[in-house]
């Protein structure tokens, strides 16, 4: 797998091999604003690849695990995390709003007050996937953080978020109320750094291709083009 953006534009993805399942797994935080523009950019990419058949799972990253259960007040956490730098902090966030704009996301970070930890969001996105609303819980999640402000490392808000997506609530409420599958959530962010992966977003296609950031969509979409047409993929032989 390599690591590196691919930035050289292949050939389209052929009729012969176009409807071959492509997998990407969008290794990402609930709380990283340039997770959110990445997942934007990657739905626009795979719109843009209407032959291709791409199944888009969502794999766990914590951007600071030593947040406690509860959160902290965000303001005075980014200060810190920015080392008292509040006129880089507001030009950062800036920044954010106009790529935000471009993809059709509304960053108001002036309606966020907690800095959550995210293991327990990270369990429910978990808990999606048997269903297939991953992708749902996850930009969910990434809307009511990011445009409405909500705390979702609140146990509430989460249960609404799996029923809204079809979930049985009481059965998540439980399952948040003790330790399900917290650990495996962490073996799971222990891998990806074994992989290499130490920021997000961090795409892996095919198991095989790494993209690290929030790359364009047309530099996803080349990729995905790539991905499909590398001989690799369906000559065995190849690999020998």
């Amino acid at each position: 797998m390599t690591t590196a953006p691919m930035t050289t534009a292949p050939t389209n993805a052929t009729d012969s091999t176009a409807r071959r399942p492509i997998t990407v797994d969008i290794v990402s935080d609930v709380v990283c604003p340039w997770c959110y523009l990445g997942s934007a950019r990657l739905a626009h990419a795979i719109a843009a690849r209407p032959a291709l058949d791409v199944a888009v799972h969502w794999r766990p990253f914590q951007l600071d695990p030593t947040v406690p259960a509860g959160g902290l007040d965000r303001a005075a956490y980014m200060l810190q995390k920015f080392g008292g730098d509040q006129a880089r902090l507001d030009a950062i966030h800036a920044h954010l709003v106009d790529l935000g704009r471009e993809e059709g996301i509304d960053f108001r970070f002036d309606r966020i007050t907690r800095a959550p930890n995210t293991l327990d969001a990270h369990r429910l996105i978990r808990w999606a996937q048997p269903s297939g609303a991953q992708g749902d819980v996850a930009r969910r999640l990434f809307a009511l953080y990011f445009t409405e402000g909500a705390d979702i490392g609140d146990a509430a808000v989460l249960r609404q978020v799996a029923e809204d997506a079809g979930l049985d609530g009481e059965v998540v409420a439980n399952r948040l109320a003790g330790d399900w599958d917290k650990q495996d959530v962490i073996d799971e962010i222990a891998v990806a750094a074994r992989l290499g992966v130490t920021g997000v977003p961090f795409f892996i296609l095919d198991g095989r291709y790494g993209i690290a950031g929030a790359q364009s969509a047309e530099v996803l979409a080349d990729a995905l083009d790539k991905a499909v047409n590398d001989p690799v993929a369906d000559d065995p032989a190849a690999r020998a």
